[in-house]
């Protein structure tokens, strides 16, 4: 006996949306960031349509709740409320909020539960709607994200298992971690050379040093960039443009 798709139904889940694009004529595929489901892939059946009660609630940033239902990977998106807390984004601190999602439409895997990355993903957004460190807030949540997402980022000793010191020089290389370089810094063809104050000043969740601002920004870059592989980010690109964040 087939068994209903309403078997698998979720009802008034916390949820982000994270991506729209238009599906068959009137439709829309709806990619979700939801609490304890992770990224949920659904369709939101006539969105598209003028006089569609979904439509104005396909808002990026803002705290909803969300119904949907299905056994397949593409489920189908019932309806949406407000979930309180209304966030307004502007300017370069919108670009980040671009930015964020797009990472996480990137690495994050559907339907892996990532509850604590979806909570610090709505505290950053609070943030980034104050207008705080924009720079800052960034580097902390592209951390966050790879750490959540099971990739090793030793900051606080070396390949050797030898603590980090923070006046020497060190080579990182994705998937290793940091290398002790001898003597004065030198060009290298193969990871990122920084010192080792800024490992553990990312440690100590300290971006306050103009050094480890500068540092911590090429490291996520190059570390982003490995795991991303060939294809860009839109966003990224955007924010270099713009700020240089």
């Amino acid at each position: 006996m087939a068994v209903s798709a309403n078997s698998h139904r979720q009802d008034n889940q916390p949820v982000y949306v994270l991506h729209t694009y238009p599906f068959k004529e009137t439709s829309l595929v709806v990619e979700l960031f939801a609490h304890g489901f992770g990224r949920v892939a659904t369709t939101a059946k006539g969105a598209r349509r003028p006089r569609s009660a979904m439509r104005g609630m396909l808002q990026s940033f803002q705290p909803l709740l969300a119904t949907w239902s299905g056994k397949l990977e593409l489920k189908t998106l019932h309806s949406l409320e407000w979930g309180g807390g209304l966030l307004l984004l502007k300017g370069d601190a919108l670009m980040c909020g671009f930015y964020l999602n797009e990472l996480l439409l990137r690495l994050l895997p559907r339907e892996d539960p990532h509850e604590s990355l979806f909570e610090y993903y709505s505290a950053t957004l609070k943030i980034l709607a104050n207008g705080e460190d924009l720079a800052t807030t960034l580097r902390r949540f592209e951390l966050k994200l790879l750490q959540e997402l099971g990739y090793a980022i030793p900051l606080q000793h070396d390949v050797s298992n030898a603590q980090i010191l923070e006046d020497a020089n060190y080579r990182y290389v994705a998937e290793y971690g940091a290398t002790r370089l001898n003597g004065s810094p030198t060009r290298i063809n193969n990871g990122i050379q920084l010192f080792g104050k800024t490992l553990i000043d990312m440690a100590s969740d300290d971006y306050s040093n103009g050094q480890t601002q500068q540092q911590s920004k090429q490291l996520m870059r190059y570390l982003l960039a490995h795991y991303l592989g060939d294809k860009p980010l839109h966003t990224r690109q955007l924010l270099i443009d713009l700020q240089g964040l």
